[in-house]
């Protein structure tokens, strides 16, 4: 018991240190084309098919990013991979990236966070085909009872709404988080996503998905 409780508090001071360490933290948003929360058999038969589509988000709530303070600013980028993303046995890339930018960032700022998303998406953004400006209204709910919840619009380009997952989503009984965000996250939890849209430049597609075990909801720290 001892052994535990100091494993414990080691554990909490490692995280605390990290924290203290970020430079940068907020709240981060991710939608696929493919289920996440699911069982081996929903996952096989879309594997190849779909999951080749996905919109993330960063919401900064404290910090600097290359010596900008970007506070209160927020960047989506929308992807259009090769390949079902996070497949162990495919290869999405090259992928083909859209980064939406908040249009309150000044010159610099806007330099800040294209390099912070750059660096957050790895090989998902080493391609990005466009660089718009748009308002962006980023929320996500960290009360209990809005557990899951959150919301994304980034001008006319991009929504996502997501909720909790309840027992109605338990559809095979072996419902397991199935593939990992697709970017460094300082916690998460897969959602449903209500609204995962995307209606905009140079990835030569759209879509609209409703009601999809798609969505990640979490922080992120760096």
């Amino acid at each position: 018991m001892r052994n535990k409780l100091i494993a414990s508090a080691m554990f909490l001071l490692l995280a605390f240190t990290c924290a203290q360490a970020a430079q940068i933290t907020g709240d981060y948003v991710e939608t696929r084309s493919a289920d996440i929360y699911t069982g081996p058999c929903f996952a096989n038969s879309e594997v190849g098919l779909v999951g080749d589509q996905a919109i993330l988000a960063w919401h900064v709530k404290d910090g600097a990013w290359q010596g900008e303070n970007l506070n209160g600013l927020a960047v989506v980028a929308a992807v259009k991979a090769n390949s079902t993303l996070g497949d162990p046995f495919g290869n999405p890339y090259p992928a083909k990236a859209v980064l939406i930018v908040d249009q309150r960032a000044n010159a610099a700022q806007r330099q800040a966070l294209i390099e912070f998303a750059r660096h957050m998406g790895g090989r998902m953004l080493m391609h990005i085909e466009k660089v718009v400006s748009a308002p962006i209204n980023m929320q996500v709910l960290h009360e209990a009872e809005h557990h899951g919840r959150a919301v994304v619009r980034a001008g006319n380009f991009a929504t996502i709404e997501t909720r909790g997952l309840s027992d109605k989503y338990h559809l095979c009984g072996n419902e397991e988080t199935y593939y990992p965000p697709l970017t460094e996250t300082a916690h998460s939890m897969p959602a449903v996503a209500v609204t995962d849209h995307y209606d905009g430049p140079s990835l030569g597609v759209i879509w609209t998905v409703h009601d999809k075990r798609s969505a990640f909801v979490g922080t992120f720290a760096q």
